[in-house]
């Protein structure tokens, strides 16, 4: 569901999935083939949320900023469950693992990966096709072609899954338990 907050409305490319339970409020941009996954709450009423195209944002998560400070999420990135953004830069091709936490003015790389669970804090800068983990988190190595492999097919994959819920995922009602 999209919401207006003043002069604030979100604007979302046609294409994209937004689930049942999910809430974009406010001064968000979401581009082409993305998908806002169940009980998302991206939140744009203090600065601008703009989101690329065939970005998913998987259930659960959580976009915001502090006061004026964009949050920006470019092309191609995963957000896993529970995922917490709030502020910074999240670089073309970037996948951001499950209750992993990006904080203010922080930067992820182009093609880094941020492991489940991990806490990057404000300010930091990931470089490009790393691989950080921890809380705090560290660069532990280079992005391999086998991580490379799922972070690519994990896109893929949701570009699919957000079209065929948008066309065939409805609500059950106690009248319909068999098809």
């Amino acid at each position: 569901m999209k919401y207006r907050v003043g002069n604030l409305i979100p604007k979302v490319d046609p294409s994209v999935y937004i689930a049942d339970g999910a809430k974009v409020i406010g001064e968000v941009e979401i581009g082409k083939d993305s998908s806002v996954w169940f009980n998302t709450i991206i939140r744009g009423d203090e600065g601008l949320i703009s989101i690329g195209e065939r970005v998913n944002i998987q259930d659960g998560s959580m976009i915001h900023q502090y006061e004026e400070y964009s949050t920006i999420i470019e092309d191609d990135v995963t957000i896993g469950h529970m995922a917490m953004i709030h502020g910074g830069i999240i670089r073309k091709g970037a996948l951001i693992g499950m209750s992993a936490t990006i904080l203010d003015e922080a930067e992820i790389g182009t093609g880094s990966f941020v492991a489940a669970g991990s806490l990057v804090p404000p300010k930091m800068v990931v470089p490009p096709n790393s691989l950080v983990m921890g809380v705090p988190a560290k660069v532990i190595r280079e992005i391999n072609d086998h991580d490379r492999f799922i972070m690519e097919r994990t896109v893929k994959k949701y570009i699919k899954r957000g079209q065929q819920y948008a066309a065939d995922c409805v609500p059950v009602s106690e009248d319909m338990t068999t098809l």
